[in-house]
């Protein structure tokens, strides 16, 4: 591939980012009357650190990253949004992505005037990476992979997605909203050796933080500059920042709350398999699972009446008569196994 710089939109190269007040003094001071702040209210009355390092570090020491390379938004919908505003030329340029997935690449591609392009996964949901290769052409910029995936919640094989970075001119953006329930090592670690590989990762599934918005991006630091380049001056609020300073020094009890809930996976799994309208359960490495039913809209209805909600992925390709179950407490779960058990009773 050619260099990261001669992939950014023309536009963004040349662009001025905006200096607040806290990127031209990072220290500590006794008087602060440079941004315009109320003086009272502390410490809210202050702008946040608009590169957030002390919690940067945090991650960085956690992942295993150097903070240059580190991307702080408000969730991964920001990252993926400012990806394309960076990357991809609006009426020119395109993105291809796998189908099924999750629907925010193909509404921001919409959003920014980038073509979206979607290739059909296998029928197992694997991946079809010689249709991919077949649908790209020079325009396409971004190549766009959940892993686990969204709504199957299978994941990707690690040759398959090196072997399309390493063939891709392009980014190729893997998304790992649910890798911390998947128990696989996933892709951060070949950041360091693709430069055109960009991970996204979040506090909002597995560390059970959807609340504060918190994603995270990590790639080569050329785009991670870029990203930094265009983001608004404060995209992360203090309160978030707080809270997830907090929430990563307290890993022991996210640790126990994770194996609840791949062990709820697992018999949430063997319960729907015994339940009659059930006809297929898919293999999953995240945090929920697809459930091939009888009568998805039916029994979706049902469950609804019943105030128990899951989601009906019937629309989606390859998901017909399908219901993807997050899996709740213990409680919870019991309480959806013995609603489906009722269903055909009803």
């Amino acid at each position: 591939m050619g260099s990261i710089n001669s992939l950014i939109r023309k536009n963004i190269r040349t662009l001025k980012s905006y200096s607040s007040a806290r990127d031209e003094y990072t220290g500590d001071a006794a008087i602060f009357l440079d941004a315009n702040e109320n003086p009272y209210f502390s410490p809210l009355n202050r702008y946040p650190d608009p590169q957030q390092r002390k919690l940067k570090e945090k991650i960085s020491g956690m992942k295993q990253v150097s903070t240059g390379n580190i991307f702080l938004g408000n969730g991964s919908d920001e990252a993926i949004d400012i990806l394309i505003r960076a990357f991809c030329e609006p009426g020119n340029d395109n993105i291809v992505s796998i189908d099924p997935t999750y629907g925010m690449y193909q509404v921001t591609a919409a959003i920014n005037n980038v073509e979206f392009r979607r290739v059909r996964l296998k029928e197992d949901f694997g991946l079809d990476v010689d249709a991919i290769r077949d649908v790209s052409d020079n325009n396409t910029k971004m190549i766009f992979l959940c892993s686990p995936n969204n709504p199957t919640g299978n994941s990707f094989a690690l040759g398959e997605v090196l072997e399309l970075s390493g063939w891709f001119g392009g980014l190729v953006v893997v998304d790992e909203a649910y890798i911390d329930f998947s128990g696989k090592p996933g892709f951060l670690e070949k950041v360091r050796d693709m430069p055109n590989l960009v991970v996204l990762q979040t506090l909002s599934k597995g560390w059970g933080r959807a609340g504060i918005r918190l994603g995270m991006a990590f790639g080569n630091k050329e785009i991670v500059d870029v990203m930094n380049k265009i983001k608004p001056p404060y995209n992360v609020n203090s309160l978030t920042i707080e809270e997830a300073l907090k929430t990563l020094d307290n890993q022991a009890e996210i640790k126990e709350q994770l194996g609840k809930i791949i062990s709820g996976r697992e018999w949430l799994r063997e319960k729907l398999s015994e339940c009659l309208p059930v006809k297929q359960i898919f293999p999953s490495d995240a945090n929920f699972l697809l459930v091939k039913v009888d009568d998805a809209n039916s029994l979706y209805n049902y469950l609804t009446q019943r105030k128990i909600i899951v989601r009906n992925r019937s629309g989606v390709a390859g998901c017909e008569n399908c219901l993807r179950v997050s899996v709740g407490t213990e409680t919870e779960n019991e309480i959806l196994i013995n609603a489906i058990n009722d269903y055909k009773k009803s």
